[in-house]
Order: structure tokens, then C-alpha cells, then sequence
């Protein structure tokens, strides 16, 4: 299992590399996550919703991804409640001391999460949550010590010396332990490192002879690493510096956003200058705006409100500007969002910007669908996702107008304008395919743009991860620590 001294340590990272540096020694592995708060997730292969994070580690493992990997899910949908994910199907909102309550069968859905896990693999990479010493959520933890000690696993634990106080991280958490938690850390990794290693030297032969743990490595600071986000703590900067790009692309960033990897591709396109606006931000010119999903679609519409959205969207659509809406961004843009059950906020009724026709009505049951199609107006324009909503739209209701999508199925998806400026969808992952995102950056107005596939890009980030850690940690002192030999597999299971 790999904890880290605080959030954002590089937990998710950790065990996505050796997810692969395992893979790569023939060691068939899982990931795992008993429970995992994120706003970003995805649709696995049996039909549930996980943790994006955990949906990265399996293709990191080459796995399949299931919803046994995350069996525990918290959607944030405001400061005190989240919905509540459980083995892939939501339960519904609870706030912090009702999920306090239901804590023991969420419990029980992790322990049976792992068990099935077990059974089909005899490699489980477990990842923390937080931090395990964070002693005011001890009582009924599952998310780090409580698991451990539970189920018996060696624990490693990620510290990040980029914030500073490493030494005090790691001295710090293991002082909150108890005895046999302490004992149950086999090892210390130090994460993303900058400058020379022998500088730290001393630093490491301290720490080994203070806590009595052996450093198992110190991973550098990789620039430009890029791997799928699980929240959206990378969100901090614009991406706007690329001088050779052929189009504008911005999109608001919602005080509730959800699955802001859509974009992905947009921002890692060498050809696009992608910006996010954020809280006060003045909103710049643009050739395409984007309007992505959201946790809490009313309160996110009433802060686009705020700040002067409304009257950017009208005026980028004057001047001839293409607008693309997935998921919470579609539902605001429609004429009404109706919540008779409060579903979604205690408001049953609420405007949309009514600059399409339809209307959303949010509903208890989740639509969970990987999908496969291609877009409505232009031939071989496959595209590929998913999706994850609660709110059902009309779009049938107007047939005077295009769907934006054709699936494999038969079905169709959202719409696109009359006067072809605006495309919405449900589709999650809009952009991924090549061919798609090259045909809607030409429908945007930009034509020629170099061919961008993020499948190739996220396993190029991940196998430039996996050769990291082979040069930079002691991966054999890792394998003997979990009991692992390599070249053990399971094939003949699955």
C-alpha cells in the first residue's frame, strides 16, 4: 500500500508507475483505492464509476478497469456533502455526519471490493487516501491505516519534498501512528526532487538512522509530466505560452467542475492555445469556448452569472465564435433545468441561458454507458468516451436539428445548431480520438493542425514514469518487501 504524508504527495503517481515497472516484468497487478474523493471519473469496462485516477492505473497495468478498484467514490457537491459512489452505482447525497453513519457498510464494500479483487489478481497495488495521520479521522478509517492494518499489507510511504518540510513530513506522520502502524512501513520514497541528489545525502542517512526506514528511493521532478488528473489540484496555471498555435481555445473553470480531462488533448495539443478562465478573471477573445461538466450544474450556472458569462457567450456567438457543451455545460445552456426530486440543489426550477432549445430534467437513475461512434456532420470522424449524468435532455424533440453524434448502437446524442456554431453532447472524452478532435478544430476554424493522439501521448507519459522509477527506486527492495516475484502471472485466470 502507498500513503502519502499529505494530499497531493504523489500517491496516485507512485503506484500508476509501478503499475507499469510491473507490468513490464511480467507481474500481472491491480490497483486499487478502498475510498477516493475526486470529481473527475470514469466509466469502467463492467459498466460502474471510479476514480480517474484508478481508471489510469489499470491501463498502466494493461488491466481491465473495474469498479472493485474503487469501491468507494465521494463526489464533492459543496463543502459539507457529497454523492456517494458505491462499487460503481451512486447511493445518493449524504452530508459528513450521515456518511460518518453509513461508514460501516461502505466498509464492508471496500473489504468485498478486495476480496474479489484477490482472487484474480495475486498483485495489489493499494492507494491511500490523504493522509494516515490525519487522527481526527481515525475512528472507522478505511482509506489507510484502518485498511492496512485490516487486511494485513506493508505500507510505503510518499513524501514531497517540492513543498517543503520533508524531514517534518515524514518524522511528523509517523509520530501520529500507533506502534504497529509504524511497523508496518517497510520504506520511505521521496517525491519530485530537484537539484542534485548528493546534496540530500546527509538529509537520507539522518532519516534512515531517526525512523529506522530505509529510503527507497528519491524520484526527480519531471517537467512536463502529464498524466489523466484526479481532482482538480493541477488546475493552478493557463497553458497560453505555445507560439505556434492556430486557435484559441478557453473555457470557464467552475467552482464545481467535473471531468476537466476532457481537455486533455486541447491542452496538450502543441498547435492550440488553451486557457482557463477562472473566479474574477477577465474574459479574453476567443475562436472556441468550452463549457465542460460540473458537480453542481445550478450553483456553477449561477456563478457564470457572476461573472459576466451571459453576456460573453452572446457576444462571442456575434462575431461568428463556435461554443462546444459536454454534459453539466449542455444542461446550461438549455432553456430550463427541472429538479422536482432536488436531486441536484433545493431549486426545482431553474433558467438555463437558453441558447438551445431543450430542456433537462434531473432524474435518480445514473446513465453509466461507454460509448462509440462518430460524429453526426462529417464522415470518419470517430469519436470514443463516455457517460456520467443524472439529467435527461429532449434532444429528440427537434428534429429540424443534426445530433452531433451517431453511436455504433444505433442511437444518437445531442445537437448541433442551426447556424452550425453550437455543439453539445454527453459524451465525455469528445476530444480523444484523433480523428474527432482533428475534425472539430477544423468545424472551430482551424485547418492543417498537426494529428494528436492521446492514447500514444498517456502511454509515452506513463512509460516515461516507468523508466523513472526503474532508475530511481529500489524496485527489487520493493518486490521483496510485498513478496513478489517477478514473472509470476495469472493469465491462465482471467
Amino acid at each position: 500500500m502507498i500513503q502519502g504524508c499529505t494530499s497531493d504527495a504523489g500517491k496516485s503517481t507512485v503506484v500508476a508507475g509501478l503499475c507499469r515497472v510491473l507490468q513490464r516484468k511480467g507481474i500481472i497487478n491491480a490497483p486499487f483505492k478502498p475510498q477516493n474523493m475526486a470529481l473527475n471519473s470514469a466509466v469502467t469496462e463492467d459498466g460502474g464509476e471510479i476514480g480517474r485516477a484508478q481508471a489510469l492505473q489499470a491501463i498502466a497495468a494493461k488491466v481491465p478497469s473495474s469498479v472493485h478498484m474503487n469501491p468507494v467514490l465521494l463526489k464533492p457537491n459543496s463543502d459539507t456533502g457529497a454523492q456517494v459512489i458505491l462499487q460503481g452505482q451512486s447511493i445518493g447525497n449524504l452530508n459528513a455526519m450521515d456518511y460518518h453513519a453509513y461508514k460501516p457498510k461502505a466498509a464492508q464494500a471496500v473489504f468485498d471490493s478486495f476480496q474479489i479483487l484477490s482472487k484474480q489478481y495475486s498483485t495489489i497495488l493499494v492507494e491511500g487516501a490523504g493522509s494516515p495521520a490525519e487522527i481526527n479521522l481515525r475512528q472507522g478509517d478505511i482509506a489507510n491505516m484502518g485498511f492496512a492494518e485490516k487486511v494485513d499489507c506493508p505500507v510505503i510511504l510518499v513524501a514531497d519534498i517540492d513543498k517543503g518540510g520533508v524531514f517534518a513530513h515524514i518524522v511528523g506522520t509517523l509520530a501520529c501512528l500507533s506502534e504497529s502502524e509504524r511497523n508496518r512501513i517497510k520504506g520511505l520514497i521521496i517525491n519530485r526532487f530537484r537539484g542534485d541528489i548528493a546534496l540530500l545525502k546527509d538529509g537520507l542517512d539522518w532519516l534512515e538512522q531517526k525512523t529506522g526506514k530505509p529510503v527507497l528511493g528519491v524520484l526527480p521532478y519531471l517537467h512536463g509530466l502529464h498524466l489523466d488528473a484526479e481532482d482538480s489540484v493541477g488546475l493552478t496555471k493557463n497553458m497560453s505560452d505555445k507560439h505556434n498555435s492556430k486557435i484559441k481555445i478557453i473555457a470557464p473553470l467552475f467552482p464545481h467542475i467535473s471531468n476537466h480531462t476532457d481537455v486533455d488533448p486541447l491542452i496538450q495539443h502543441p498547435q492550440i492555445d488553451f486557457q482557463w478562465v477562472r473566479h474574477n478573471q477577465p474574459i479574453p477573445a476567443a475562436d472556441l469556448i468550452i463549457l465542460l461538466g460540473s458537480k453542481s450544474v445550478v450553483a456553477d450556472l449561477n456563478w457564470l452569472h457572476s461573472q459576466g458569462w451571459e453576456k460573453a457567450l452572446h457576444t462571442h456567438l456575434r462575431y461568428g465564435g463556435k461554443l462546444i457543451a459536454i454534459c453539466g455545460g449542455l444542461q446550461m445552456l438549455g432553456q430550463q433545468l427541472l429538479d422536482p426530486d432536488g436531486i441536484e440543489s433545493e431549486q426545482t426550477q431553474t433558467d438555463g441561458l437558453g441558447l438551445m432549445p431543450y430542456s433537462t430534467e434531473f432524474q435518480n437513475s445514473k446513465q453509466l454507458t461507454n460509448k462509440q461512434g462518430s460524429l453526426n456532420f462529417a464522415s470518419n470522424a470517430n469519436v470514443c468516451g463516455y457517460e456520467i449524468h443524472q439529467g435527461q435532455s429532449n434532444f429528440a424533440d427537434f428534429p429540424e436539428l443534426l445530433p452531433a453524434i451517431a453511436f455504433c448502437d444505433g442511437s444518437f446524442d445531442g445537437l448541433i445548431s442551426a447556424d452550425n456554431q453550437i455543439l453539445v453532447t454527453y459524451l465525455h472524452g469528445l476530444f480523444d480520438s484523433p480523428s474527432g478532435l482533428q475534425t472539430l478544430l477544423n468545424w472551430a476554424g482551424a485547418e492543417d493542425t498537426e494529428i494528436f493522439d492521446l492514447t500514444l501521448f498517456r502511454e509515452q507519459q506513463i512509460n516515461r514514469l516507468a523508466d523513472c522509477f526503474e532508475k530511481h527506486l529500489d524496485i527489487e527492495n520493493i518486490l521483496q518487501l510485498a513478496s513478489i516475484e517477478a514473472g509470476q502471472n495469472l493469465e491462465s485466470d482471467h
